[in-house]
């Protein structure tokens, strides 16, 4: 019954225990219909359905079916930060459940046909809903119409949940959830079903995932017992080729093959039963280009011959999983990489490559090696134990990420906006400017690395010493100095700055420095290295 899941949802949301959420997953799955657990698997594992119907719509009929006026509507969603939760809270009746329908009844006989419906059908169908519903029920009914519902449990609690439910290894489990599937019965009888050794040919294996190295490499004992490899800044990718045909899946789970055909075709060469780990990488005739022009192929489910031309990829591999059709990732490292480079090296494709091994006799060798990875556009080193199996997600001691140190600039805070859900009262979200002249141009937005006390007094400030209000955001006097993160940075003409930082967090609020001690851009400019720079002006970037 959707009551049923809504309850887990709640249960879920109100517990950051993982032993108390799969347990509560448990309970549900054991109970529920073979359908109904196949839609919960669906989103619970972080599925979607497309977007039914539109924000903007729901908030007009929101309007219209309360009694309250206008503006205290307005201040109500603006309160909650929420338009699910705000339709429920000023709309749906307390105790009520409405018809008792399961969750798979309400998504395929309830919430998609509404595809198919005028506006006018529509908002009848749904405003009827929120009369209905208790809270509960309607705040999700919402979320699944608007694709925005969000679930506080990874992909592997949830197959941690279903193994239990199956008894089955939870690495077969997670192995089926992989690809696409139809959230049907069928579906769920084939995930709890016992192991077979099937193999579905298009399936890709659940990644295996780095930790930050944040001790001193020296704690990992000998040098000789870990692999070195450049961290890659690309899309993290999964090359299969199967019965005659290849697949390329991102870490995402998205088939997108057709975006680098170039890659796909070069995989054709692989023998049957090959499943290799890598990175894409825009790559020219000096060697890997910036990631800003790896995301000009990103978002193009086609690409023509000119983006071709101009943003040559390839896939640079780094792990085998399966080999033969057998399954090798219970096999040492080492051993995997010598199949990989034999596999490689037989093959000469110039779009499959591997990723070479950074050679070092000490740890301080190979940190000073490390020190050059800026100029070969590399984010740091990989370190990989030499008799690691592959593992089923992040699993700490066995592959670790040793980052170089992220860039850090000065910046002036210039603009805030209120944040989302639980934050929807609190200025969370920033734009940061540096100076151009006598003028801040904006640099950046960032909305993480503060506490909750420096929240909220920065909170206090800002609604203090609002200058103007643009909808939703604040300008504030430039007065407040913030030592902003950010880990690359690239020529950009999409910026009036000129210039795109990528992954920008705040790393401490600069009380000790005025505004005049801000960055320039000028100053900022100087950190895109040669290398990028010379791909931005080659690409018209």
């Amino acid at each position: 019954m959707m009551q049923n899941f809504s309850q887990l949802y709640q249960s879920l949301d109100q517990t950051t225990s993982t032993n108390a959420k799969v347990a509560a997953m448990v309970s549900y799955l054991a109970g529920a219909t073979a359908a109904d657990a196949a839609w919960a698997v669906y989103f619970l594992s972080g599925r979607r359905i497309k977007r039914l119907i539109g924000a903007s719509l729901l908030r007009s009929w929101l309007h219209q079916s309360s009694d309250l006026p206008e503006w205290l509507v307005e201040e109500s969603y603006s309160s909650v930060g929420d338009l699910a939760e705000t339709i429920a809270l000023l709309l749906a009746t307390p105790g009520n459940q409405g018809q008792e329908r399961s969750l798979a009844d309400w998504v395929e006989h309830q919430l998609l046909p509404l595809r198919g419906l005028d506006a006018e059908q529509q908002q009848q169908r749904v405003t009827r809903w929120w009369r209905e519903l208790d809270h509960q029920q309607c705040f999700i009914i919402n979320k699944l119409m608007t694709g925005a519902l969000r679930v506080g449990v990874s992909q592997l609690l949830v197959a941690r949940a279903v193994a239990e439910v199956a008894d089955l290894p939870r690495s077969l489990v997670l192995h089926r959830m992989m690809g696409d599937w139809e959230p049907d019965e069928t579906f769920w009888h084939a995930l709890i079903s016992e192991d077979r050794g099937e193999t579905v040919s298009s399936r890709p294996y659940p990644f295996c995932l780095a930790s930050p190295l944040e001790a001193d490499p020296d704690t990992l004992g000998p040098i000789q017992s870990w692999l070195a490899e450049w961290k890659w800044d690309g899309i993290r990718a999964q090359l299969i080729r199967r019965q005659g045909e290849t697949w390329l899946w991102s870490r995402g789970e998205e088939l997108i093959g057709t975006r680098f055909p170039e890659i796909t075709g070069a995989a054709d060469s692989l023998p049957d039963g090959t499943v290799l780990d890598g990175e894409i990488l825009a790559w020219g005739q000096h060697g890997v280009l910036p990631f800003s022009e790896l995301q000009r192929r990103i978002g193009r489910k086609t690409v023509g011959r000119k983006l071709l031309s101009e943003v040559p990829c390839l896939f640079m591999a780094y792990d085998m999983m399966e080999c033969a059709g057998m399954d090798i990732r219970a096999t040492p490292l080492r051993q995997r990489r010598l199949q990989l480079a034999e596999l490689v090296g037989q093959l000469r494709e110039e779009n499959l490559k591997i990723s070479t091994l950074v050679d070092a006799d000490s740890w301080a060798e190979l940190a000073s090696l490390r020190e050059t990875s800026r100029e070969r556009q590399v984010e740091g080193l990989m370190l990989k134990h030499v008799d690691a199996q592959y593992q089923t997600g992040r699993k700490r001691g066995f592959w670790w990420k040793w980052k170089v140190e992220a860039y850090t600039i000065d910046a002036v805070m210039l603009y805030a906006q209120a944040g989302h859900g639980k934050r929807a009262n609190l200025h969370t979200d920033y734009t940061f400017g540096v100076w151009h002249g006598d003028e801040l141009v904006p640099i950046a937005k960032a909305y993480s690395g503060l506490d909750n006390s420096e929240i909220n007094e920065l909170d206090k400030w800002i609604r203090r010493n609002t200058i103007e209000r643009f909808g939703p955001v604040r300008s504030v006097p430039a007065e407040q100095v913030f030592e902003l993160a950010f880990e690359g940075i690239n020529a950009s003409t999409r910026h009036k700055s000129g210039v795109a930082v990528r992954f920008p967090r705040i790393k401490r609020w600069r009380k000790d420095l005025a505004p005049g001690d801000a960055e320039t851009l000028e100053q900022v400019k100087r950190l895109i290295t040669p290398v990028a720079a010379e791909a931005s002006v080659a690409e018209g970037i």
